[in-house]
């Protein structure tokens, strides 16, 4: 088959992601790899573990007083997610 238009190799992936059906799993792994740029980096050293169930993010941290400062940021953070996102993929974060 012959194209006469270069596609962006962005939009290639994309349908390529779609075409197999997995673009929940890579949104995912979106948010993912997200929570380091939304949180920052002195947060996300203290990051141990990180994943979602459905709509709600799990994150793991070692810090106990970090733990409790971020359950008062969690409304501030998901919003945040979602925005980085383009759109509501995540719902709630629980902090571990």
């Amino acid at each position: 088959m012959k194209r006469t238009e270069p596609k962006l190799i962005g939009n290639v992936i994309e349908e390529m992601i779609r075409a197999c059906g997995q673009e929940d799993n890579f949104e995912k792994q979106r948010v993912c790899s997200l929570w380091a740029e939304v949180a920052g980096a002195a947060i996300n050293r203290y990051t141990t573990r990180r994943y979602v169930d459905g709509s709600v993010l799990h994150v793991y941290i070692s810090s106990a007083s970090l733990k409790n400062e971020l359950s008062f940021l969690r409304d501030t953070l998901v919003r945040q997610l979602n925005e980085a996102m383009g759109k509501d993929t995540v719902s709630a974060i629980i902090i571990h």
